[in-house]
């Protein structure tokens, strides 16, 4: 009998604990994707201000720098970043809209759309030809601006 009511009461337990498991990962799991979004994200800001104020005469100029910056840019883009964008991540945490969600579709062509033309950028920032590189920088800069009057608070 005491093996019988060992079963009985560890087996509900035990069934109950993996039900919950779940549940709490995928709370972790959102407040990682959450986190990895806003860091990347972070990532292109940290790049994007000093070339713009470079461009602006905000800063002093300095082409090695803006190359490192813009092929930094690239780099981070580069992530897939749209796998810290799953369903119902929505958070006070985040700017995130839920329109992302809503048109996906649009969402990640705006995302592939950064993705080349921050390559784009930084193949011409390497070059140093310094209209060119503003150019660019606009285009890049208007890419990142799209996405956020749509799908940014």
């Amino acid at each position: 009998m005491p093996q019988n009511r060992l079963a009985t009461t560890l087996v509900p337990a035990l069934l109950c604990a993996s039900l919950a498991a779940p549940s709490l990962a995928s709370d972790d799991s959102l407040q990682e994707a959450i986190d990895y979004r806003s860091g990347v994200m972070n990532v292109f800001g940290w790049n994007l201000g000093p070339m713009g104020a470079m461009l602006k005469d905000k800063i002093p100029y300095d082409q090695a720098a803006f190359a490192r910056r813009a092929q930094d840019l690239a780099s981070a883009a580069a992530l897939d970043v749209l796998s810290g964008f799953p369903e119902d991540s929505v958070s006070e945490d985040s700017a995130a809209m839920s329109e992302i969600w809503l048109d996906w579709d649009d969402f990640a062509a705006k995302y592939e759309d950064l993705k080349q033309e921050s390559a784009k950028l930084a193949e011409v920032a390497a070059g140093g030809d310094k209209a060119a590189i503003a150019a660019q920088f606009d285009t890049t800069r208007e890419t990142c601006k799209a996405c956020h009057k749509k799908y940014k608070e």
